[in-house]
Formats: C-alpha cells, structure tokens, sequence
C-alpha cells in the first residue's frame, strides 16, 4: 500500500508513551554528577566578588565553577558563533565578570545529587557593581538601530524590502485611508521538556553529549569551536525532543555549562534547567508595528506601509523579517517597509513559531479587517479584491497557491455567508458572539541535507540522517516515504537521526526539514533503485532487460517495470545477482534554482463568545484552511495544525512576559502565572486541506510547522471587535481590554 498521503501513527508513538523514549536529562553514565547554575539578580553591571564557602559545606558538593576559575573557552566571538546566529557578539556562559541580563549564568554548583547542587545554589553569595540596565521597549522606542544592509543571500531574508513606487504620495490621495499601531508583548517559550544536556566524559577524554537541540550537528560544532576540540572528540546526540519551537535553534547554555564541567572535573556532568530559568533562554520579541493603508472606495489598495520595531540584546542584533509579509500578500503598486531595533538589556531574542509571521500578519489582518469596516466591505470580499497571483515584493509567480480554495473551502466550512456584520449583532443565550477572519502566510523553503540508506536483502532498510525529531513526527515521515519509495512495509524501514555522527543535515526549523528529507530520501532511494536495476539485469534472461532507471519502481519487495508488472524481480534475488547483502547509498540534495515564488497559505476563521457579565472570552469554534502542497502523512499534519492554533489562541488571549522594569526581572516565569492555554480553552478546531498540486520538488512537498498559527491571533482579534465593538490592537486581548472590565 502507499504510505504518502495517507494518516498513520507515529512510529515513536509507543516509546514515546511507554517511557522507552530517552530524553537529554534521562541518559545515565558511571559516576554522574548533577549541577544547578547561580543565576544573576541584577540585569547589567560587573560580579565584585563571589563567596562561595556556605555551598561547599553542603553534603555531596564536588566544585562551584565561576568565571576565576573555570577551564580555559575560546576568546573570540568566532569561535562562539553557531550556524544561525544573528550579527554581533554571543552571549560567553562563565566567561567573565560582566552582567548582561538579569537570570545570567554566573557560577555553576557540581554535587553527586541534584537536590545538592540545587540547595548548595542558593547559597552562593554574589556581589555587585551595578549599572543602569533598560529593559522597557516603550522606554527605548525612541532610541533604535537600523538593521544594517545585508551583505549574504541568508541576511537579505531578514531584510525590509525594497521600497516600491510613491507610498506617501499615494497614502495622502487615497481615498480611504486606515493607520494604526499594534503590539505583541514578549512571550516565551514553554515546551514540556525542560532544556537539560549530559555530558558523558570518555575514558579518553572524550565527550559524547545528549543534549535537547534542534540540531546536534549545529551544537557540536559550536563546542568544537567553544573549546577548541576536534570534531573527533565531540558527540552530540538528541534523539527525541519534548518541544522546541525555535528556542532550541541555536545551542543554549545549558550544554556549555555541561561540557564545561565535565572538562574540570573529568567527569559526567548533566545540568537541567528549572523552569523560571528556561526564561533567561531566548523568546519572541516584543513588538510595536505601524501600519498604514491607502485604498480606493471600491476597496483596491493604493499603497501600504509597514513599519517594525523589535527587541534585542545589547550583544546581538536578532531579527526576521517583520514587516514585507505586507507588500507580500495584497496586490499593491505603492510599498514601503522598516525596520529597526531596541537594544535592551535582556537575552537575545531568538526564534519562536512562525517568526515575523505569526506577528507581523497580526497587524496587517487587523488592519485589513478595519480597513474593511472602513469600506464597509465584507473582509472576505476585501481580501479577495486585494488578491495577488504574484508575490508582490519580488514581482514573481508562485510555483503554486491555493489561497483561493482556502477562502472558498474555509468560508463554507465556517458558515461565513450567515454573519451579520454589525458589531454586537450576534448573540447566543446572552452571549456576544464574534466572527473574524485573517490569512495566513509563509516560506516554504528546501534546505541541503544528505541521507543515507542501507538496504539488507532480508528486505530491511536503515535510513539515516543527522536532524532532529522536534515532535513534529520526522520519524514517521522519513519512513514513510523511505517505505513508498523502497517498496518495502512501514515496519521494514528503521530511522537514525538526531546523532551529530550521521549525514549532514540543517538545523530543524522554519518548516524546511519535512521537506528536504524526504526528498533526499527520495533521489537516495533512486541510487539504490539503479543498483539493483543493474544487478537484475545481469541476471541470465532479465525480465528487466533493456529498461531504463526510470522505467522501473520498487514494489512490494520487488523491482518490476513500471508499464507490465510482470515484469518483476524480487530484491533478494538481485542483490544474489550482483554478490552482495546489503546496498549502502547516501545522497546530498539541495533546493532546485527555481525563479517563482514559494510560499504556503491559510485563511482562518474564528468564532468567540463574550460573556459581558462574568468578563469571559472563549473561541469556540476555529476553521483553519491550509494550501501548503502534498501533505505526507494526514494525521501527524492535522496535529500540526491543531497545536499550532491552540497557540495561536494562546497568543491572542494569554500569553505576555511580565517584567519588572525596576530589576529587569521577569515576573511570571512559571507556567502557573505565565498563562497558555489548557483544555477548557480549546473547543472546535476544524483542519481543512486545501488540495495544491506543486512541482518544487520531485514530490510536491511544502512543509506545515509554522503555517498553522499564523493568522489565528489576528482572525480571535478580528473576532472580538465583531462581539464587542471595541479594537483591540495589542496583545494578550485581556478583559479589560475588550469589554472595559476593569
């Protein structure tokens, strides 16, 4: 049977569930210790002195490592630099006595318990040569740093695009014209499993670590570089992920303090970050956008602009691209996008799902819903008259969009035809009830990766290669198409990955690994399919005889012709032909040079309640329509989207990073104060897709992680405004907020 296309479990669902499954901080070694990292409680300034003698007393305490008397790191930023990092100076875990944001790294407790070192943490004894520390975005707005002009094809997709035609000119004539501000707060990641890593230390003095990365390869080079070992001597391995979602992009503290450790101590060492200090990781940036919006009273735009401001460190300037997702998506001849940062003293910002996306369409959906209260035009209508079959920054055709049958698929779905479009219309037993809508868009980008498969004449198959598994289900997908393309069962195909050992592969993020994988695994596949054909063919009397590699298919353990499938000869009986057990091919692929644009797309709609009296707002019903190509496997896919717009409930309603501007503090690192939402929030989530045949790749593959929560902040917002009557233009949407309730 195929594999492709159809809903199958996860084949490490079972290890998953049964506990079988290893984690970063479940991997065991001879004669582990455990260490807990003293966090800094000021946000900028210099360590005076450390007093760490109270700690040493505590039963089971082996050392209390500081930046005095740690072992020798790398002293240039070069060397600190992993494969995604953003322009700047990294961030050095126990390097010196500076301070750069409050929850710093600035000694580490190694004891023979974690309960020991994590006691024997809390006293040590830290002073301070303060200075004053700015945390506050508002506070700093005026205060911003251009993003500098791109200097690499990876920079320049970060970039503002180009400005195009006359936008002020054009926004002053406009007949119809809307501007607004928008915020999304910080927000943080919160994945079930807290960041850990282990470092077993070898006999030899190598290191062989687990750590929770969405890329060992990426990690272990940047510990290579860190500590000046060779690449030989260093083993990154993350076989499963509890969730990511961006924050394990780059390589986190956790695992220099691990493997710095291990090195002073010669010993294994495993550190497991709490939960408040998962807050001084990276998070989604704070965000104030501006957008204006000209248009005729038809409801054509004239022009658009879209102006950014987001957070950074004071050490790295992290950015994505915020603000061309606007000229992107509406047909539009006047265009213009900036921008710039806030340096602040916090931790460098980094990748949360769908960056720039999830945020910037937040304030271009809102604003295009009340530039359709405007008009007073329906915002489906609006959107539809806004529609462009070319991404409007580059002026290229799409290699395919189905955004159309998005609209039209999730509209009927919904029951969009039925709403009454007056504000505070629609009730139901009491309640205000609000429709909203918004689009959703994305990259669908193809990474370089390279697989390898090994296929036995037994009729198993190994397949293998170097990403991670984030929870996404990549193991499922690779053996599925392993299995489609090898013509062999599921369970004859067994997956690899995760192991900094293995081949090459790219961090796992921005929906590019579902993608390139499989279509590595795919041209690997047809390496091995060559193989074989040459070996039944110098079987006496071939029954494949004269045929071409593309002639022939894999099938139920045999390689047969692809027009007579009589035509058939079984894979053990090749591999006998040509005197071997066992085929071993491995195969590097890139992204084909190919002009048009590629991009996925959503249109979501939204239902709310108001409950004016209690002050309670539910979204009880989210329609999501995504076009976003082949979709391999159907039920890991609507999983995919079904989290993604959960959080994009959370997003709209809940989440918001506290901090105390006084001592650069957050406030709520804890899930039971930093609000995400739980099952009584989450009702009916209908997942349509959108059938979008695409020729990218050999199997029309596009990618889903980040696609599904975009748009769903913007369509609740939307929503609400219909309940309510009231704008909400910065998030979370809170009581009093949208009813007034204070």
């Amino acid at each position: 049977m195929p594999y492709i296309g159809t809903s199958q479990s996860r084949i490490d669902g079972i290890a998953k569930v049964t506990g079988t499954a290893k984690y970063a901080a479940e991997f065991d070694a001879p004669g582990l210790l455990h260490a807990s990292f003293v966090a800094s409680t000021i946000a900028k300034g210099r360590i005076t002195r450390i007093d760490a003698s109270d700690a040493k007393r505590v039963a089971g305490v082996v050392a209390v490592i500081t930046h005095d008397n740690r072992p020798p790191m790398a002293d240039d930023d070069k060397a600190y630099k992993d494969d995604v990092a953003p322009l700047g100076s990294p961030f050095r875990p126990l390097y010196d006595d500076k301070v750069a944001f409050n929850g710093q790294p600035i000694a580490l407790v190694v004891a023979e318990t974690s309960e020991a070192a994590r006691e024997a943490a809390t006293l040590v004894q830290v002073a301070y040569a303060p200075e004053p520390h700015v945390t506050d975005l508002f506070a700093r707005r005026d205060a911003t740093v251009a993003i500098p002009p791109p200097t690499n094809p990876f920079e320049a997709l970060f970039a503002p695009p180009r400005t195009r035609g006359t936008p002020e000119a054009a926004l002053a004539a406009a007949a119809v014209r809307h501007a607004g501000e928008y915020y999304v707060p910080v927000e943080n990641h919160n994945p079930m499993e807290l960041f850990a890593a282990t470092a077993v230390y070898g006999a030899d003095g190598t290191l062989t670590v687990y750590d929770k990365t969405q890329g060992v390869q990426n990690v272990q080079r940047y510990l290579c570089g860190v500590f000046g070992l060779k690449p030989e001597a260093v083993r990154v391995v993350s076989p499963y992920v509890g969730g990511a979602f961006g924050v394990g992009l780059r390589p986190n503290f956790e695992v220099v303090l691990a493997v710095l450790a291990a090195r002073a101590l010669r010993r294994s060492v495993r550190v497991v970050l709490t939960r408040p200090q998962m807050y001084a990781l990276g998070y989604r940036p704070a965000m104030i956008q501006r957008i204006a919006i000209g248009a005729t009273t038809g409801g054509t735009l004239d022009a658009i602009t879209h102006d950014a401001l987001t957070v950074t460190s004071q050490y790295e300037e992290f950015y994505r691209q915020e603000t061309g997702w606007s000229g992107l998506l509406y047909t539009s001849p006047n265009a213009k996008y900036d921008h710039r940062l806030v340096r602040l003293d916090r931790p460098t910002s980094c990748d949360m799902r769908c960056p720039s996306a999830a945020t910037g369409m937040f304030a271009l959906e809102s604003a295009m819903d009340e530039l359709a209260v405007a008009l007073e035009l329906d915002p489906l209508a609006l959107r539809l008259k806004c529609y462009s079959d070319r991404n409007q920054n580059s002026d290229r055709p799409y290699s395919s969009k189905a955004l159309r049958e998005c609209y039209a698929q999730g509209a009927a779905a919904f029951g969009w035809d039925k709403r009454n479009p007056a504000p505070r219309a629609m009730r139901d037993d009491g309640d205000l009830v609000g429709w909203g809508m918004a689009t959703g868009v994305w990259d669908a980008f193809q990474a370089p990766i390279t697989v390898r498969i090994a296929l036995g004449a037994d009729g198993h198959a190994e397949v293998a290669c170097a990403t991670s598994d984030i929870g996404t289900g990549t193991y499922t997908i690779m053996a599925q198409v392993a299995a489609d393309m090898l013509g062999l069962p599921l369970e004859a195909v067994s997956i690899r990955l995760g192991d900094s050992t293995l081949p090459q592969s790219p961090v796992e993020g921005g929906s590019w690994i579902a993608v390139s994988v499989s279509n590595a695994i795919a041209t690997t596949a047809g390496a091995i399919r060559e193989d074989l054909l040459r070996f039944a063919q110098a079987m006496p009397s071939s029954p494949l005889a004269g045929l071409a590699p593309d002639a022939v298919a894999l099938v139920d353990g045999k390689l047969a012709s692809r027009q007579d499938a009589s035509r058939a000869v079984p894979i053990a009986d090749a591999m006998r032909a040509g005197g071997v057990d066992r085929i071993v091919q491995e195969k590097t692929t890139s992204p084909a040079n190919d002009p048009r644009a590629h991009n996925t797309h959503s249109a979501v709609f939204a239902e709310v309640k108001v409950d004016e009296q209690l002050g309670v707002i539910r979204v009880t019903r989210v329609v999501s329509a995504i076009a976003a190509g082949r979709i391999l496997n159907t039920k890991t896919a609507g999983s995919q989207i079904l989290g993604s717009v959960v959080w994009g409930i959370g997003m709209a309603l809940h989440e918001e990073t506290l901090i105390d501007h006084r001592f650069g503090r957050v406030m709520n690192a804890n899930i039971a104060e930093y609000l995400v939402p739980v099952n009584a929030d989450v009702h009916d989530i209908k997942v349509i897709f959108v059938d979008e045949p695409d020729d990218s790749n050999p199997l029309g593959v596009k990618g889903l992680g980040e696609i599904g929560i975009v748009g769903v902040a913007a369509a609740i917002a939307n929503a609400v405004y219909h309940a309510t009557g009231r704008r909400v233009r910065d998030l979370p949407i809170t009581l009093d907020k949208a009813i007034g309730i204070a």
